[in-house]
């Protein structure tokens, strides 16, 4: 053969149609499982899927599902998950996943069906603007008008996805263009020189932030989901750090389980709902050691209150960041994992470098003394606390992942489900979806078959989404819902306790359906509790069942979530114990 004929056959055995670059550019990128919902826009990528036997499809009950389960395997793996869905309500339906993702930076690529090109502006049936929609919630998003542009498209937009801050990218792909025959061009082909995050931090950063750990009496680390996102290494080394300063370390709502929380340095989760101990520590420390977190709202509080007398190093990969909320002195724009390694290394070199910490230890003690998480005996009913805490001892030694809804329950699983490792846990933290548990169960599940899948859920946040039950039933993916019903919109109710004199505007759940019916109804197992003494027995009789589970944990109902840093406090003003409305003036803080 010649090698003019040689370069004939390759470009043939490289021409395809758009809809089959779609399906190979995403074999190349190692995609195993994706999640959608077929339309007419995307009809030929669903032909292009029908023979292909690598890529396994979840098909869920609305696209919303679809988001949510890709963000559960993407933070469960560590992998870029993938949804597919079409154009106009598909696309729409998609947008709270991709803010949902974007905000808590999960690598996500989303690919949407388009009206033909010649129909783009035309007001097509089921025609949206997805770019200009999605512009401002997702990291980046693509319109391909040209089927030479696609396979390129693709590998950029899992680039994009996974590399610096992870977040969601969108590709929007006309109908014409998935029919039209074009060039593949495989990743190794693509590169993005207008996008180099920086991972390596300055050695400058890393020395100014040695010399204020060394001369740190009272340190804390504050960690988030950037250690999480950075891989197991970066909270390995985290571990390692720790070990070797002796600081104590706190995390938020979307950093647990990146330091074990069995450590005795292990103060809790920090903010809103955090612990006493983890609160004052933040407010009294003399060095605030932030990784990959970004002083979100429900963490600092007060702004003008936070942490006033220590000076702070700021780790993140993303430089809007630095700065945005609070002032460091030390801003290190790095890859944590990158930014951790030279801080250990650093240390290790500094002689007698371990600071005396058995004053703020003694201070961390007293805090401690608080047991600022204890609530009260069951008293015939079950104690929503007591859910948890007792889910997590008959299931701590499993391989567990464990996905929330939004809400008490979720503050709930968040203070008394305790997580060693990383990836284990999934939950919707910036945005703060309700509907966010389920389909992100689905997802993890999806990733992991053998785990022990439970999405801990509140009656109301579940019913937004408990069509996936049938995804699940469908696919054979047993997750365990496991129910806190209190028969409220708990948090909601709360805040109308304390807030707004006790008038519960619309947020009883009346009319609840029968959630062990429904869960029949699916085709899954139902399981109902209301009595403290057989909750273990039917915990137990969940775990052990082969399929889905729906479990109506029916709790006590006006239980608050507490401790509380209420709207517009320090974090030394935190609510501990019972508390009524009575209490709280008109900026939700409390009366002394």
């Amino acid at each position: 053969m010649t090698t003019q004929t040689l370069k004939q056959t390759e470009t043939k055995a490289r021409t395809m149609t758009g809809a089959q670059i779609v399906i190979e550019a995403l074999k190349e990128q190692g995609v195993d499982t994706m999640f959608g919902y077929p339309g007419g826009a995307v009809l030929p990528i669903y032909d292009a899927l029908y023979s292909e036997n690598s890529i396994r499809h979840i098909l869920v009950r609305h696209e919303q599902g679809a988001g949510h389960a890709a963000e559960g395997y993407a933070r469960s793996t560590g992998k870029p998950g993938v949804a597919l869905v079409t154009s106009g309500p598909g696309a729409t339906n998609m947008v709270t996943p991709i803010t949902d993702a974007m905000m808590d930076s999960i690598p996500m690529v989303v690919i949407t069906g388009q009206v033909p090109t010649h129909l783009i502006g035309t007001d097509a049936f089921q025609e949206c603007d997805t770019v200009g929609i999605t512009r401002c919630c997702a990291k980046h998003n693509y319109l391909v008008t040209d089927v030479d542009d696609l396979a390129r498209t693709i590998h950029e937009a899992f680039l994009i996805a996974t590399s610096g801050r992870p977040g969601p990218v969108v590709i929007d792909i006309p109908k014409d263009i998935q029919f039209a025959t074009g060039s593949y061009i495989g990743k190794e082909g693509v590169h993005k020189p207008t996008y180099q995050p920086k991972t390596e931090p300055s050695a400058h950063a890393i020395k100014d932030a040695l010399a204020l750990m060394k001369a740190a009496r009272r340190p804390v680390f504050y960690t988030g989901g950037g250690v999480i996102n950075s891989g197991p290494e970066a909270s390995a080394l985290l571990r390692e750090l720790q070990a070797a300063t002796g600081f104590p370390v706190t995390s938020t709502l979307m950093g647990l389980g990146a330091f074990p929380a069995s450590h005795k340095d292990w103060l809790g989760m920090v903010g809103m709902h955090g612990s006493y101990e983890a609160n004052n520590a933040m407010h009294d420390c003399d060095l605030m050691i932030c990784v990959g977190a970004r002083f979100d709202d429900r963490v600092t509080g007060k702004v003008s209150a936070f942490s006033p007398g220590s000076k702070k190093i700021h780790i993140d990969i993303d430089p809007s960041s630095i700065n945005k909320i609070i002032r460091v002195d030390v801003p290190i724009v790095a890859d944590c994992k990158e930014a951790l390694k030279a801080l250990l290394a650093g240390w290790k070199k500094i002689k007698g470098a371990k600071p005396d910490l058995e004053d703020w230890r003694g201070q961390i003690d007293k805090w401690r003394e608080r047991d600022c998480f204890s609530y009260p005996a069951n008293d015939g009913s079950i104690r929503p606390q007591y859910a948890v805490e007792r889910l997590y001892e008959l299931t701590k030694d499993r391989d567990t992942y464990i996905s929330t809804e939004v809400g008490q329950h979720q503050m709930w699983a968040a203070q008394h489900y305790h997580f060693e490792e990383p990836n284990r846990w999934m939950t919707s933290g910036g945005l703060g979806t309700m509907g966010y548990g389920l389909p992100a169960a689905v997802g993890i599940q999806a990733a992991h078959p053998e785990s022990l899948v439970i999405d801990i859920a509140g009656e109301a946040s579940v019913q937004m989404v408990m069509q996936e039950v049938s995804t699940a039933v469908q696919h054979k993916l047993p997750i365990k819902i496991f129910i806190l019903n209190n028969e409220w919109m708990g948090m909601v109710r709360q805040w109308q306790e304390l807030l707004h004199g006790e008038r519960y505007s619309h947020s009883y759940s009346e009319s609840l359906p029968d959630f062990v019916k429904l869960a029949e109804a699916y085709g899954a197992h139902g399981i109902q509790c209301s009595d403290p003494a057989e909750l273990d027995q039917k915990i137990m009789e969940m775990i052990g069942h082969p399929g889905p589970v729906v479990f109506d944990c029916l709790v006590t109902k006006a239980e608050n979530c507490l401790p509380m840093i209420p709207s517009g406090a320090a974090h030394n003003e935190m609510i501990v114990g019972s508390i009524s409305g009575d209490e709280i003036d008109a900026e939700g803080r409390k009366l002394v």
